[in-house]
């Protein structure tokens, strides 16, 4: 065996038939944290001529020195320890020779799968073996973190849509479903946008993602050379929803003015009645601020109202949501909530087997995160829970020089 730099198109055939396969193995996320200032290249092991395993591997200075990171691991079969171990001593010799101090590895190897009970369904039976033979070719993991410290999330939220739409539907929680009908009724509607409205995107995520608005435009140049990425967003339609508002108020105010007649007149002047008028009298009250909201939105933002964003990539047989945001201005709206539905039921209607709602923290702790967690698994989603980051030291005169000058806790967020 033996290893050899890969042409873009020998890896890129690699990448998309390995399984897992992961949209941060790929040559299009390449050339785009290439224009992140990272260098980049493709490492195969081949053997008769065939590629065995291989890796993106990126580079970047930190304090002069050089550091590599293969996103989401090496593109081989953890389960085979002997080429594991010979894969992984050639890329260490290879980053030595070019004065790389050491490369993190954050590999999609599953240690459990739960259920949006938080019940374990799953669990990785080969998981301690791999585990140690990493830690035997010598590699140090970095710690089961139970937040977003890693280079990659620790923890996943994956949904089935491989199910008929109604099911599908039926699956996520009902106050969820409640949430989306509302939404609908409301007037918002989905959008199939493009670069030129990735600007939403950038406007709701800014203060939570250190990514900027360049950053989406050359993740979305890249991998649309081949129809790979998408981009939704949601936008209420602020002449129907004054329409609807207005409806409902008349409504409301009609059914008010008959319950009060009945009970002035005697009719039936029972304790039900009565309560019926107190809630047809609230749902009324309701009504009316909303009309005047609804007048002034429509006197504000007579095209309608961008509410929620989302940026997704197709790879294989999954959709990964990389990233999504909302106007907090409008959150009552719930327009995130119908967005993810409609993107669900749409790749599940073109045949997609997965999507995949990004990073969560750990489930099974008390967490900051915890009303991000109950969203994503809302949409009866499995949280899988991956082994964590992984360090190899490639080059250990330079590496001892390294720890003592830098921190590159922050440097390598580089996807969601």
């Amino acid at each position: 065996m033996k290893l050899k730099q890969l042409t873009n198109e020998e890896f890129k055939t690699f990448s998309k038939h390995f399984k897992p396969s992961s949209i941060y193995q790929t040559t299009e996320y390449a050339f785009t944290m290439n224009e992140e200032n990272f260098d980049s290249f493709f490492l195969g092991l081949i053997d008769d001529g065939v590629i065995k395993a291989a890796s993106l591997i990126l580079v970047g200075k930190i304090n002069g020195f050089k550091y590599a990171f293969a996103p989401r691991g090496f593109l081989v079969n953890y389960n085979d320890f002997s080429l594991v171990e010979t894969f992984s001593k050639m890329v260490k010799k290879f980053l030595g020779k070019r004065d790389i101090v050491a490369i993190k590895i954050s590999p999609l190897i599953i240690k459990k799968i739960y259920n949006n009970d938080y019940m374990v369904v799953g669990i990785n039976p080969n998981y301690d073996q791999i585990f140690e033979q990493l830690k035997k070719i010598g590699f140090y993991h970095l710690g089961y973190n139970n937040y977003f410290e890693a280079l990659k999330p620790r923890f996943e939220a994956i949904v089935n849509i491989d199910l008929p739409y109604t099911k599908l539907f039926a699956n996520i929680k009902k106050t969820f479903r409640t949430k989306i009908r509302k939404a609908t009724r409301d007037g918002i509607k989905v959008y199939h946008g493009n670069v030129n409205h990735l600007d939403y995107l950038y406007l709701h995520t800014k203060d939570k993602y250190p990514r900027n608005l360049d950053y989406f435009k050359e993740l979305y140049r890249f991998f649309d050379k081949e129809n790979l990425i998408d981009f939704y967003y949601s936008k209420l339609d602020t002449t129907e929803y004054l329409k609807i508002t207005q409806e409902l108020y008349t409504k409301y105010e009609k059914l008010s003015f008959e319950l009060n007649q009945k009970l002035i007149h005697g009719h039936s002047q029972n304790d039900k009645l009565i309560n019926r008028k107190m809630e047809v009298d609230q749902m009324f009250e309701e009504y009316k601020k909303q009309l005047v909201v609804a007048t002034k939105y429509l006197r504000e933002h007579p095209d309608g109202i961008i509410l929620s964003s989302a940026l997704v990539i197709k790879w294989a047989d999954e959709v990964h949501l990389v990233m999504d945001g909302y106007d907090k201005t409008y959150k009552s709206f719930n327009a995130k909530h119908l967005l993810l539905w409609k993107l669900m039921g749409r790749y599940s209607k073109l045949g997609f087997k997965k999507f995949n709602l990004g990073g969560i923290s750990n489930i099974q702790k008390d967490s900051p995160y915890k009303g991000l967690n109950e969203f994503k698994m809302n949409f009866n989603a499995k949280a899988v829970e991956y082994a964590g980051d992984f360090e190899l030291i490639t080059n250990s005169p330079l590496y001892f020089m390294y720890r003592k000058t830098s921190n590159i806790s922050n440097m390598w967020k580089t996807g969601k």
